[in-house]
């Protein structure tokens, strides 16, 4: 059943010339070469991406910032007063907002890669007064507006702008660094869903609820009004909430907004699909195009949703980098691509026939563009060998530039048209587009100093030219590390971050670049370079890891090579008492829980612990403590731990009794992450737990490991059970060059149970007289193992990596357990008589530097 045709629907082709629509026109004619001229500079800028500062960045920006904004702003003004009925806007004051966007678009896109703060500032404000300006005007020209049918379509274009805007905001935070890496990933996803789910497509499908039974030449659907209501609202409180839940961190409640969101597209899409069944077709690449973007959106709403439901967020936000394709090529290209065959006939010729000619412009090669432009999308977006990729930009971009050609081509003749010049007048506006667009991609390219492909400027020399440097920030390394230029040289670094682990690199006295994900480039401009400099990454215990640069000017002393390190090593008054209210750690280990599924949780975060008497020392931690809480179980038990990222940089985790691929539980994750570690253990023995992120060397050492415990089958019961978890103690500020400078030489200021020297013969451990004691220990490192010894008994049993070396029964003794870094074992002995059994690390310099303890029996 369909409703009749509500022609008030738009504004009809036929409609006869009105004072002012000669005005109008020219507009729209304007505007129109401002979205071919960006749309030519992003093509421009995606092919030569590698030689732009800020390249992966700048493409999606000039066709998102610039080419769909100038489009939404010009369309959803003018759909607003053709659906609510209402007077045209003041000329003079939409060509102002358009403009001012424009201009403002434009220093965006140029001070994010210039790392000019108060260029991006400025042009954020005045982009800000201008959507806002916008929103404004929609929300007045529906002030006692007749409107029809389709008046609720007005409200998408109001919901879009408050996106963009609170899309601006975001980016400009980021842009500034605000919250730090902890909120970085949660706020760039939220910055992506604001700007693409929102600005672009809330208006995009409340427009094709008009304007697709239009082009398909059909009758509206009886339940158009209806659900454009209902899809709104979903789509619009799904965004909300799903914004707020990136910007907080939060997964499931973005999940719930995501919900929502894919669940108003799937209904339109679903009335979109049965509107061609009320009347005939017309099948044209005005129709196609569409289609085949709500085809994209939909596919990529729904892997958005899969992926923030059942990935990490560091995964997540993975996902939604390779989705950009087909959000930007699938839907944002496309749309325009078909909308603007339809609209510029419309909106730009006077009469049929000059709507047919340049109708029929746009649809040159239109089939096998369609296809092109569809199949490039599915190239880039899929897993595909690097040839399909290369393959799909190569489409993309063919298809893009067969497109604007014939836009410019048609702007050229309605100009002509328009002011009854000689033919040959089109030419002009044809060059003046092609030479914006190259001027806005020479613009960028100036704001990095005019470097040629190669990094260097033409005709530099010797120490007055400009040198463009390479930087790659991988394997916890900076390449190259160093760099020699003559004195005076002005200087740019090209950094990219091709490490899975975010980075970024800070100058001395200089710029720093924000922390990149894989892949992400940056450039910093360092000007004359008339001294040695260093650089490094900022991230705790990255720098000290290896991380550094040094720059020195030919022909003098380079003051940054060769540092020299803290020697490390500082004495420990361990005869001195702990601080008031010091507790020990308790050793006594429980038994295994009941039940064959144990669940933890592990907050990774930092505390000021007492590693010796009277010595306070930040440490990197699971749950606060160092070693990490003992976890313990059967063979045969399921753990489940659930890792939550609550320091400021990132970290992982690794069971050694767990059996499985590492690529996932074992992957480093981003601050506010969690993730879930889940194995079975299989066979018995003590194990070691311990951080995975790289350096290892500085997570272990600061504090990162603890003990799981898997008992052997039949293991009989004891009178005591104690764990001894041994480790090396580096004192200093945690990642400094002076304290790695010691791991590096494993020269440690202790050796240490349990996380503190020397706590044990403060706090003695406890026996009875003739009891069987088991010391579980596990060597922790992270460089030195450990021979266990306890004076005046021998042991009787000796378990070491999973097997018994002795038993009580065999005739033989044990006088030592013997670990490796990263072993685990126990041994057992019967304590005969009342007195002070010490127990130590029978490397006696170790013993002394606090690796030892007394059991006290009674």
């Amino acid at each position: 059943m369909t409703a009749p045709r509500d022609d008030r629907s738009m504004p009809s082709p036929n409609a006869t010339e009105r004072p002012g629509r000669s005005v109008l026109r020219a507009r729209h004619l304007r505007a129109h070469l401002l979205v071919a001229a960006w749309l030519t500079a992003a093509v421009l800028a995606t092919a030569v991406g590698d030689r732009l500062p800020a390249g992966r960045w700048l493409g999606p920006h000039l066709l998102l910032l610039g080419a769909a904004t100038t489009a939404v702003l010009v369309w959803s003004e003018h759909f607003t007063v053709a659906l609510l009925h209402t007077r045209q806007p003041d000329e003079r004051w939409s060509t102002v907002r358009l403009a001012s966007a424009n201009a403002a678009a434009a220093g965006v896109l140029l001070g994010v890669p210039a790392q000019s703060t108060w260029l991006v500032a400025a042009s954020s404000a005045v982009l800000l007064a201008a959507v806002a300006a916008h929103g404004l005007v929609l929300c007045r020209l529906g002030r006692g507006a007749l409107g029809g049918r389709l008046k609720p379509v007005v409200a998408y274009y109001r919901a879009a702008t408050g996106a963009l805007f609170a899309g601006v905001v975001l980016g400009l935070l980021l842009f500034g660094g605000v919250g730090g890496p902890r909120w970085h990933a949660g706020l760039c996803s939220a910055h992506v869903h604001l700007t693409v789910l929102g600005w672009i497509a809330l208006p995009v499908l409340g427009t094709l609820f008009m304007l697709w039974p239009t082009v398909l030449g059909v009758r509206m659907h009886e339940r158009t009004t209806r659900t454009a209501r209902q899809v709104l609202a979903l789509a619009g409180g799904g965004l909300a909430a799903a914004v707020g839940g990136l910007a907080a961190g939060s997964r499931w409640p973005t999940v719930a907004g995501l919900a929502l969101y894919a669940g108003g597209v799937a209904l339109a899409v679903l009335l979109f699909a049965r509107t061609p069944r009320s009347g005939r077709r017309v099948c044209t690449q005005a129709a196609w195009m569409p289609a085949a973007a709500c085809g994209w959106l939909t596919a990529a709403v729904a892997a958005d949703l899969w992926l923030t439901a059942t990935r990490a967020p560091a995964d997540a936000a993975a996902g939604l980098d390779a989705l950009l394709p087909v959000l930007l090529v699938g839907f944002t290209g496309q749309v325009l691509f078909g909308a603007l065959t339809y609209l510029l006939p419309v909106v730009l010729c006077r009469g049929p026939k000059q709507r047919a000619a340049a109708q029929a412009v746009l649809e040159r090669a239109g089939r096998a563009r369609f296809f092109a432009l569809n199949l490039a999308v599915a190239l880039l977006a899929l897993p595909l060998p690097e040839p399909a990729a290369t393959a799909g930009a190569f489409l993309a971009g063919a298809s893009a530039i067969g497109f604007l050609g014939l836009v410019v081509a048609v702007l050229a003749r309605r100009a002509h048209g328009e002011t009854a010049a000689p033919t040959a007048s089109r030419w002009p506006l044809v060059a003046g587009t092609a030479v914006g667009a190259a001027v806005t991609v020479l613009a960028v390219l100036a704001a990095s100093g005019g470097t040629a492909p190669g990094g260097v400027q033409a005709g530099a020399s010797g120490g007055t030219g400009t040198r463009t440097v390479e930087v790659a920030l991988r394997n916890m390394r900076i390449s190259p590390a160093r760099i020699e230029v003559p004195h005076g040289t002005a200087l740019r670094l090209r950094v990219t971050n091709e490490d899975a682990q975010r980075h970024d690199l800070r100058v001395e006295g200089g710029p720093a670049t924000a922390l990149l994900g894989k892949g992400a480039t940056q450039t910093l401009d360092l000007g004359p370079v008339t001294g040695n400099r260093s650089a490094w990454c900022t991230v705790p215990g990255h720098r000290a890891a290896g991380m550094t640069l040094a720059i020195a000017v030919k022909g003098t002393a380079d003051g940054h090579a060769g540092h020299s390190m803290d020697g490390g090593g500082s004495a420990l008054d361990l005869g001195a008492g702990f601080s008031s209210g010091w507790q020990p750690r308790p050793a006594e280990l429980p038994p295994a829980p009941a039940g064959t599924v144990h669940r933890s949780e592990l907050h990774a975060t930092q505390a000021d612990v007492e590693v010796a008497p009277g010595v306070v020392q930040r440490r990197w931690t699971f749950g606060g403590t160092a070693p990490g809480p003992t976890l313990r179980g059967k063979v045969g038990d399921t753990f489940e731990v659930t890792l939550v990222n609550d320091d400021e940089m990132g970290h992982g985790i690794d069971f050694h009794p767990g059996v499985l691929a590492p690529d996932e539980p074992m992957r480093t994750i981003r601050p506010g992450e969690r993730l879930v570690y889940r194995f079975t253990a299989t066979r018995a023995g003590a194990w070691l737990y311990h951080c995975s992120t790289a350096p290892m060397l500085q997570h272990i050492a600061n504090g990162m490991y603890g003990a799981i415990v898997v008992d052997p089958p039949d293991l009989p019961a004891v009178d005591h059970e104690y764990l001894l978890v041994s480790s090396q103690l580096y004192l200093g500020d945690p990642g400094s060059p002076g304290q790695l400078d010691k791991m590096r030489r494993n020269a440690p200021d202790a050796w240490v149970f349990n996380g503190v020297a020397a706590q044990y013969a403060k706090a003695p451990l406890t026996a009875r007289a003739g009891e069987r004691v088991r010391f579980w220990v596990v060597a922790a490192g992270p460089s030195d193992g450990i021979a266990f010894h306890v004076v005046g008994t021998v042991f009787d049993t000796s378990y070491k990596e999973g097997a018994y070396l002795l038993r009580p029964q065999d005739p033989g003794g044990s006088q030592v357990l013997d670990l490796a870094p990263a072993q685990g074992g126990f041994v057992e002995a019967v304590l005969p008589a009342a007195g002070h059994y010490s127990f130590v690390d029978h490397d006696m310099r170790r013993a002394e530097a606090g690796a030892h303890g007394t059991v006290e029996v009674t």
